[in-house]
């Protein structure tokens, strides 16, 4: 019976394990493989523990040390401690008489997710010397990095000062959390400006944004925001991932969605490894995401592709503190003795080379489009240094920061006499926190290094490319860097070489919109980001020349210039006039002579034969008047033509309308006296003395006065002025002469058609009054063909532009002034000159008898 119970407890327990195993995703077995295969996996930290020792080390020192495992990629960090600590023992001037030796927690570079079970193992500390129990009371100082989440599990450890060598992290400046730890990496106060200048260099204005969502990501989010609003440089996406790994499975669709979808070229990425981030950037690689990643140095990761090209920008662009080259530790390398450490060093040599190589020498201009084979040629062909990261190096610095603790310790010790401190001893932590926190000293290498300000200086970059070869390989070529104590034209500076390969070669792009060409300006919609935008012409007489064109406004060209007709230069405008040389106005100034020379030929004959009845009988005082006023008409025409001056542009409308105004004005007079000379023949009539009297002569000035009164308040209020017409005709500048005011223009033409509609009624009444020389007739069709030309003109004056406004305007001169000339003396010439026979009072006087 006991036999089948416990066959019976043996089943459930199976049949709950298969319930379980089917409860649980196959991705967690992935994980939980990824990381044994991994060494512990990507959320590891080390922390090393410096001490001192007044006798020099041991040679199997490091040979006693149990469970010695140290993964792959913390590689580097065992190989930079030991050469710093043997490079400060082999110095006399620091630590003299003194060694510094290292010792590693058991599993905190191989496993710390077991961190808090070995706080209660008795071996949680390596052995470092026989007398190690008399110094469980020291206080030494202790390394920890490169993870911070990870590190501050390990405070509670070692009640000690602690050294973090990862990338700075805000938390960890926090005093009341943590008093004792201290940041040896400097602060990435500039890194957004550094980033932003990189995308203008290589003007990339479209770019995607993915950072953690953490109080440090939202914060770079925040300041590289109005770094690039301030450079013109827009966001296509915000990615903020978060670090719940049940949020993130189920965001995980969304965020490759966003990447993939979106048409930035270039993303940055801003955040901790070992995080839901670095999942997501593994994962886009195997999705075949092929972006160009700016980043920090923490994420010199390889994504061991089997396809590979060797084009300029493609994998990772990272931005690393800008140290010292470590000379001496490619010589290290090859010297250091295998046998002092209980692992192979050369193998540990081959494994870190596959992460830190860096080209020296390199001849980029033989490096176009390569495949696998004559890659592996080239490769072949240069040199390699082994390089620290910036990890290493910071750990490097640290390991130099806690020898210069120490030596000072000691100083201190010598004038106090305190023995324990000249053995290594340090009992006081809060002496050795002050100490180190102060520390100021300058490494090996030249750079100067404070403890004090490393979370307050900007820090130097260097600008690397790390390019990711089969099978794992990876290597990283040096761009350029950046330094924020330059002038703004010189803190970024890009290889000369790389910048001479680079002219012929295909640069990648990461634009919203592509730029428009010379000739467009960009048009942005509503609702859209500033840098996608769409391109328009540019409007008339605007050009832009800018290649590419990246303005919002075109520029308006000169007065003097227009613009060519693709938009893209400013060509000089002709001036242009209604000039005697144009055939127009040639024609305008012959007709304007050969009218006034007509004239002066009928004024000629009227003079000649001023005796005979048809010149006497309308009045030859007034006749004389009007054909010299008409061959003034005809010649101010001329005042119109030719280069435009102030004094030409005051006479033209002075001289027009005064003149006018007589010529007109005798017209009425003489309609006038040829009504009183019919309707008024009654003797012994006031009106008939007024006739003989000559009163009708008056007309003239008193019509002559109010048009002058006319033209002087024009002349004093809006006299005429010399303009620029640029529109009338592409490419020209008409210069004409403007009115000054359109309103007093208006008012002088407006007299003259009263004056003219006046005599054109009293003519009109006098028509058909008996006299064989009556001349009433011709005097209504004078004035029928003057108001029917001005009236004409003032549409078609106002319908034009230009030097054809002023020909218009010149041939409603010629015209109206040819009706009154045609319309009363040529009847007048024809009877003098063809029929002189009716040129006879006696004449009329026989045919009246019969």
């Amino acid at each position: 019976m006991e036999k089948l119970c416990a066959l019976l407890i043996s089943l459930l327990l199976l049949k709950f394990s298969l319930i379980l195993y089917s409860w649980t995703e196959t991705s967690c077995f992935w994980r939980i493989k990824h990381d044994e295969e991994d060494g512990g996996g990507l959320r590891n930290a080390c922390q090393f523990l410096l001490y001192l020792s007044p006798e020099p080390p041991e040679e199997d020192l490091y040979n006693n040390m149990t469970d010695f495992i140290v993964p792959t990629e913390k590689f580097e960090f065992f190989l930079a401690l030991i050469f710093a600590t043997e490079e400060i023992n082999r110095n006399p001037y620091l630590l003299p008489n003194m060694s510094l030796l290292f010792s590693i927690l058991v599993g905190m570079c191989s496993n710390t997710t077991n961190v808090i079970d070995l706080i209660h193992s008795p071996q949680y500390i390596l052995p470092l010397h026989p007398n190690y129990s008399c110094r469980k009371s020291t206080c030494d100082i202790s390394l920890i990095g490169p993870s911070w989440s990870t590190s501050i599990k390990m405070t509670t450890l070692i009640k000690s000062p602690k050294i973090f060598f990862g990338p700075f992290h805000p938390i960890l400046s926090d005093n009341v959390l943590f008093p004792y730890i201290y940041q040896i990496a400097h602060k990435d106060t500039c890194l957004p400006k550094a980033m932003v200048s990189l995308m203008l260099y290589y003007t990339w204005t479209w770019v995607g944004l993915v950072v953690s969502d953490d109080d440090q990501g939202i914060q770079f989010l925040s300041d590289i925001r109005e770094e690039m609003q301030k450079n013109e440089i827009c966001l296509a996406f915000v990615n903020v991932t978060t670090d719940n790994m049940q949020l993130y499975t189920a965001r995980a669709g969304i965020y490759d969605k966003q990447i993939m979808a979106s048409s930035a070229k270039v993303v940055i990425i801003y955040g901790e490894m070992n995080s839901t981030l670095e999942v997501s950037f593994r994962r886009w690689g195997y999705l075949g995401v092929q972006r160009i990643w700016v980043t920090t140095s923490q994420w010199d990761v390889n994504t061991s592709k089997r396809d590979f090209s060797l084009d300029l920008f493609q994998g990772t662009v990272t931005f690393a503190h800008h140290h010292g080259k470590v000379f001496k530790f490619r010589n290290f390398m090859k010297i250091v003795d295998i046998s002092k450490y209980p692992v192979d060093i050369s193998q540990m040599r081959t494994k870190w080379n596959y992460y830190n190589c860096s080209v020296s020498e390199t001849n980029f201009s033989s490096m176009n489009y390569y495949s696998f084979n004559t890659t592996l040629e080239w490769l072949s062909q240069h040199k390699f240094d082994m390089v620290m990261s910036a990890e290493g190096y910071n750990l490097y610095n640290a390991v130099y920061a806690v020898a210069h603790t120490y030596h000072e310790i000691i100083y201190q010790g010598i004038e106090s006499l305190r023995t324990a401190k000249l053995r290594g001893l340090f009992r006081s932590c809060h002496q050795v926190a002050s100490l180190l926190k102060k520390s100021v000293f300058t490494n090996p290498f030249g750079e100067l290094v404070d403890m004090n300000l490393r979370g307050k200086l900007c820090a130097d970059y260097d600008i690397y490319n790390i390019w990711n070869f089969p099978q794992g390989f990876g290597l990283k070529v040096k761009l350029g860097g950046y330094s924020s104590y330059f002038p703004q034209s010189q803190q970024l500076h890009i290889s000369e070489n790389l910048e001479r390969t680079m002219g012929a070669a295909l640069l990648p792009t990461s634009t919203c919109s592509v730029a428009c060409t010379p000739g467009f300006r960009k048009f942005h919609q509503e609702h859209t980001a500033d840098c996608c935008f769409d391109c328009a012409w540019c409007p008339e007489n605007e050009v832009s020349n800018e290649t590419p064109t990246d303005v919002d406004q075109c520029v308006r060209c000169p007065e003097d210039q227009y613009s060519n007709p693709e938009h893209t230069r400013c060509l000089q405008r002709h001036v242009s006039f209604l000039a005697y040389e144009d055939p127009l106005g040639m024609t305008l100034a012959c007709m304007s002579l050969c009218f006034s020379a007509l004239t002066a030929l009928v004024l000629g004959a009227f003079v000649k034969y001023n005796n005979t009845p048809i010149v006497k009988a309308n009045n030859r005082i007034l006749s004389y008047i009007l054909l010299i006023s008409i061959t003034i008409c005809f010649l101010c025409s001329l005042l119109f033509i030719g280069h435009p001056h102030i004094v030409t542009c005051i006479l033209q409308q002075t001289t027009f309308g005064v003149f006018f105004t007589v010529a007109v004005s005798t017209v009425l007079a003489k309609t006038i006296t040829v009504v009183l000379a019919f309707k008024l023949m009654t003797p012994g009539k006031r009106m008939r003395g007024i006739l003989v009297s000559g009163a009708p002569k008056f007309v003239i000035p008193i019509c002559t006065l109010i048009q002058l009164i006319l033209c002087g308040i024009w002349l004093v209020t809006a006299p005429p002025f010399i303009d620029t017409d640029t529109h009338s005709e592409h490419g020209q500048i008409i210069i004409v002469c403007s009115k000054g005011s359109a309103i007093a223009f208006h008012f002088v033409l407006g007299y003259l058609g009263s004056l003219a509609l006046g005599s054109f009624t009293v003519a009109f009444l006098a028509r058909n009054l008996p006299d064989r020389f009556n001349e009433a007739k011709f005097l209504t069709f004078s004035m029928l063909v003057f108001c029917s030309v001005w009236v004409t003109f003032l549409p078609v004056y106002h319908s034009t532009k230009g030097k054809v406004m002023v020909a218009v305007e010149v041939l409603s001169i010629l015209a109206s002034s040819a009706g009154l000339l045609g319309c009363i003396f040529v009847p007048k010439c024809y009877v003098i000159f063809m029929r002189p026979d009716l040129n006879s009072l006696q004449k009329f006087r026989d045919k009246s008898l019969y």
